[in-house]
C-alpha cells in the first residue's frame, strides 16, 4: 500500500512517484589510503546540535528571523550572530558539529512570499505574512498557516517547486561548505513536519554523504512517517544512506509510541524492524520540554517531572501522556517483542535545541528562548510580569512559552569528527542526551568485567574489549550477571555532579512491564541507602543571586553495578540518568535581573542532567 500510494498520489504539480529516485544524486565516495581500523577506546565525545531552524522555515521567518544557514554554522564554530531582536547570540564554546534542519513543508517559501515578483506574494496568506508585526499578529499569522500545515486535500497554492529547490540547494550547499573534517563537521538535514491535529510526529532527516535528493520528502508528500521510512529505504537502496531522528514525542498526544500502524493495524515485526532502520535514536529533551517520562506514568521516580511541556505542539490542546514518553516506549518494545512482533523502540537518545533564531540557548544564565521576536524578552516569554495587566488582572502573558526549557545537546562517541563518523556513532547508538551541560558519559555492560576495571588506566580499553558500550546488546548465558561500568564527569563551566542513576525496565513472568531506578554513585563520598538512594546531600541555591552551594557536589562520579534484583532470563534495559546539583532555572534569571520573585507555579530551580542511550540485556 506504501508502494501505490507514493507511486500515484499527486499533490498540486508534485508528482509522487517511487521512481523519482532515479533523478537524485548518489552519494560521492572518497578513496581513502588502506589504515588500520579505529580503535573502540580512542573514540572522542563530540558535542552538537542536530536541530536547529533558519529563515528559510515558515515558522521561523515568520517570527522574524533572518539569520541563513551560513549564519547558523558560524554561530556554531563560536562566531557571533544577531537575535532578531538587535542583540548578539555567541556560545560559551564552539560546538563540535551541527545540522541545519528547516522544514522541508513550504521551504523557503516564506521569504517567497515577500516578492512582488512571485505569484505566490498575492496569495491571501502572503498578505497575511506581510502584515504581521506584533506578538500577537505574527502568532495569528502561523496559526493561519495550520490549515495548510495539518490537512494534505488542500490544494497547494502555496508551493513553488523551483522556490523550494533553490532553498534546498542552499541548505546543502552550506553544509557542505562548512565541513572541516578533524575540526567541525556538519550533516546534510531537514525537518519532516507531520502533525495530525496538533499531535507532533516530527522528524529530523539526516544524510550521511554530501549529496542530497532534489527535494526533500516532506508531509505534502505524504504525513505518515512509514511512506517517509519507504522513501528513505529507496534512497539507502541506491547508495545514499539517512537516519531520522523523532523528537517531541511529549506533544505527540500518545502518537509518537503507538502499538499500532497509521492504517489501525497492529504493529509487527517487520514494522519494527523497518522503524528501527531508519530511525535508530530518538531526540529526548529540547527546548520544548523534555520527553523522558512524566509523572503519572512513572509516579515512583521523585525526578519524573522535569520540565514537563503538557500541551500539544502549537497550542493550548493538552497532549496525553499514555504514549507520549521514551520510558514507557522502552517497556512497550519490551512487551511487544515478547509477543512476537518485533521491538520497534529499541533507540537510542540525543537531544537537541530546536531554536528558531538559528542559534540554539543552551544555558540556564544567558537564553534567549527560540522563536525570535515573539519570546525575545522576559516580559514576553511570561517569566516576569508584564508592565500593564491583562484585562482579567493577570500578571503575566498569556502563552505557554514558560513551560520552554533551555535545552539540550546531542554527545556521540565517534572514532573522529567527520561527518561519516557521527553519523555511524547515531546508527549505532552511541549517543547520549544533555539538557545543555557537557557532561561528558560513558556506559558500558559486561558479564566479565576485569577485576576492580574502574580504577585501571586500560579501563575504557578492556570495557570495549569485555562488553558492549551504550547503545548494544548484551547477552547473558548460563550463571553469569550484567555488570555496568558508568563514568560521567562534569562540565567544568556548569554545576558539580550530585548522583548517578541507572533507569531500568524489564518484563515480569506474566508479560507486563515493570520500572525502577537506581542511585549507584553519590558525591562526596556518600552511599546509596538500602532502598538504593543517596543521603540527601544538602545542595541549595540562594535564589535572591542563584548562587548555588558547590561544597556537595563531584567533579566525577565512577562506579560498577551489578543489579540487586536481576533474574536469570529476564529481558531488560538499562540506561544511566547523570543528575546535578540544583541550580536557578532560567526564568529564575530572568527575575532577578528584573528584580522581581519568580514566577508562582513555575520551578524556581532545576537539576541539569545527561540521559545515556541504554543498553538491553537479555
Amino acid at each position: 500500500m506504501v508502494k501505490k500510494a507514493l507511486r500515484t498520489k499527486k499533490f498540486g504539480g508534485f508528482m509522487r512517484k517511487h521512481q523519482f529516485l532515479a533523478v537524485f544524486g548518489a552519494i560521492s565516495l572518497s578513496i581513502m589510503p588502506l589504515s588500520a581500523a579505529p580503535k573502540p577506546e580512542n573514540r572522542q565525545v563530540l558535542f552538537g546540535e542536530t536541530h536547529l531552524h533558519t529563515v528559510l522555515s515558515f515558522d521561523s521567518y515568520i517570527f522574524g528571523n533572518r539569520n541563513t544557514p551560513d549564519d547558523a554554522y558560524r554561530y556554531a564554530k563560536g562566531e557571533t550572530i544577531q537575535h532578531p531582536a538587535g542583540f548578539d547570540m555567541t556560545l560559551t564554546d564552539p560546538l563540535d558539529f551541527q545540522s541545519v534542519t528547516d522544514h522541508a513543508i513550504y521551504l523557503g517559501m516564506l521569504p517567497a512570499m515577500h516578492d512582488p515578483k512571485l505569484e505566490v506574494s498575492k496569495h491571501p496568506i502572503s498578505l497575511e505574512m506581510r502584515k504581521a508585526k506584533s506578538q500577537q499578529e505574527r502568532i495569528g499569522a502561523f496559526q493561519k498557516l495550520f490549515p495548510y500545515l495539518n490537512k494534505s486535500d488542500r490544494p497547494d497554492d502555496l508551493v513553488d517547486e523551483s522556490v523550494m529547490q533553490s532553498a534546498w540547494a542552499d541548505i546543502i550547499s552550506a553544509a557542505n561548505r562548512h565541513n572541516e573534517p578533524g575540526k567541525f563537521s556538519t550533516l546534510i538535514g531537514y525537518e519532516f513536519t507531520s502533525g495530525p491535529e496538533q499531535q507532533n510526529l516530527h522528524r529530523n532527516v539526516f544524510f550521511r554523504g554530501d549529496k542530497a535528493p532534489s527535494l526533500p520528502f516532506s508531509r505534502i508528500m505524504s504525513p505518515n512517517p512509514e511512506d517517509l521510512w519507504a522513501w528513505m529505504d529507496g534512497l539507502r537502496d541506491k547508495g545514499m544512506d539517512t537516519i531520522a531522528v523523532p523528537h517531541n514525542s511529549n506533544g505527540s498526544n500518545g502518537l509518537m509510541f503507538m502499538t499500532k500502524k497509521w492504517d489501525g493495524s497492529l504493529m509487527d515485526r517487520e514494522y519494527a524492524e523497518t522503524r528501527m532502520r531508519n530511525e535508530p535514536i530518538v531526540e529526548v529533551t529540547q527546548v520544548k520540554g523534555d520527553s523522558e517520562t512524566h509523572p503519572l506514568l512513572s509516579p515512583n521516580d521523585e525526578y519524573a517531572d522535569f520540565e514537563t511541556m503538557p500541551f500539544r505542539i502549537g497550542g493550548w490542546v493538552p497532549s496525553q501522556p499514555d504514549g507520549s514518553y521514551v520510558r514507557q516506549a522502552y517497556l512497550r518494545g519490551l512487551e511487544m517483542a515478547a509477543k512476537g512482533r518485533g521491538n520497534p523502540y529499541k533507540f537510542g537518545l540525543i537531544g537537541a535545541s530546536d531554536t528558531h533564531v538559528g542559534a540554539g540557548a543552551f544555558d540556564e544564565h544567558n537564553y534567549w528562548s527560540k522563536i525570535g521576536l515573539v519570546d525575545s524578552n522576559a516580559e514576553l516569554r511570561g517569566s516576569v510580569p508584564m508592565a500593564e495587566p491583562n484585562p482579567d488582572g493577570s500578571k503575566y502573558n498569556v502563552n505557554n512559552f514558560h513551560t520552554w526549557g533551555a535545552s539540550g545537546l546531542a554527545a556521540v562517541w565517534a572514532d573522529n569528527n567527520t561527518r561519516g563518523d557521527i553519523f555511524d556513532a547515531m546508527r549505532r547508538k552511541e549517543t547520549y542526551a544533555t539538557t545543555g551541560p557537557r557532561i561528558k558519559l560513558r556506559f558500558f555492560a559486561s558479564t566479565d568485567f576485569s577485576r576492580n576495571i574502574e580504577n585501571r588506566t586500560d579501563m575504557v580499553k578492556r570495557a570495549y574489549k569485555e562488553g558492549v558500550s551504550m547503545g548494544g546488546d548484551l547477552t547473558v548465558k548460563g550463571r553469569d550477571k550484567p555488570a555496568f561500568l558508568v563514568w560521567a564527569m562534569r562540565d567544568a563551566k556548569s554545576y558539580g555532579l550530585q548522583r548517578l542513576q541507572i533507569v531500568k525496565g524489564w518484563l515480569k513472568q506474566d508479560g507486563s512491564s515493570a520500572e525502577k531506578v537506581f542511585d549507584i554513585a553519590c558525591a562526596g563520598g556518600r552511599k546509596p541507602d538500602r532502598n538504593h538512594r543517596c543521603p540527601d546531600n544538602g545542595a541549595t541555591v540562594d535564589l535572591k543571586t542563584c548562587k548555588a552551594d558547590a561544597k556537595t557536589s563531584a567533579n566525577a562520579l565512577k562506579t560498577v553495578w551489578q543489579d540487586p534484583e536481576y533474574k536469570k532470563d529476564q529481558q531488560a534495559f538499562y540506561y544511566v540518568r547523570v543528575m546535578e546539583n540544583p541550580s536557578c532555572r532560567w526564568s529564575t534569571w530572568d527575575a532577578l535581573r528584573a528584580g522581581v520573585p519568580p514566577r508562582p507555579g513555575v520551578d524556581a530551580t532545576i537539576q541539569e542532567r545527561a540521559y545515556s542511550s541504554p543498553i538491553w540485556v537479555n
